[in-house]
């Protein structure tokens, strides 16, 4: 917690913290320590009930108010998606004391030039976990990482991954709503910030943490 007199430039300004918000949020992308790396990802099943889970954030846009991740086209969050678009995004970085929570709609896309480019730019490790036989979630007799044996603790080469391509999604989070908390021990600082489409702009205001 900070000392008294100790507070960064975005303590009592709304439009700083919202950038803040969005810089922290982006060094998730290509700095694996980063708190941001791996937030938490809601979706809601087909009872209504939410279902969390950790995923890497893959790319990050403020000025397309939009987060990329990657998943199974198979695995059950998928079929959640396809279903119910609404998404939730929690991060929380200890060191800054900042939570952020981000809601909006997915895109979920298989085909097309922003799935192609997520595809071919993962490294041959990360899209190995596409070659499983089946799909996640999938109850085993046995524990299993789902692979065939004969891709077990290897690199897959191109032309080998090449017929998993269809398992592969890019999950394209629009952002509409944002929730800034930042803790301190002199005062918390809560705020919102709300898209508005008519004005093609955030509105933000603060909130009692």
């Amino acid at each position: 917690m900070n000392e008294p007199g100790s507070f960064p430039a975005y303590y009592d300004d709304l439009a700083l913290s919202f950038n803040e918000a969005w810089g922290l949020i982006a060094t998730g992308v290509s700095n694996r320590n980063s708190p941001a790396h791996m937030p938490v990802v809601g979706t809601i099943d087909a009872l209504g009930v939410p279902q969390m889970r950790i995923m890497i954030l893959r790319d990050v846009s403020q000025p397309g108010r939009s987060l990329r991740f990657h998943t199974d086209s198979r695995s059950i969050k998928a079929e959640q998606l396809r279903k119910n678009p609404a998404t939730s995004v929690l991060f929380y970085d200890p060191a800054a004391k900042v939570q952020i929570r981000m809601s909006g709609k997915t895109h979920f896309m298989t085909t097309g030039d922003i799935a192609d480019a997520a595809w071919s730019t993962s490294t041959p490790f990360a899209r190995r976990c596409y070659m499983a036989e089946a799909a996640p979630g999938t109850p085993a007799a046995e524990a299993s990482s789902g692979l065939p044996e004969w891709i077990e603790g290897k690199q897959p080469e191109e032309d080998q991954l090449a017929d998993y391509r269809g398992n592969f999604a890019a999950l394209l989070v629009e952002i509409d709503t944002i929730e800034w908390l930042y803790l301190a021990n002199a005062g918390h600082r809560r705020a919102r910030w709300q898209w508005n489409e008519a004005q093609n702009a955030w509105a933000g205001s603060w909130l009692i943490p």
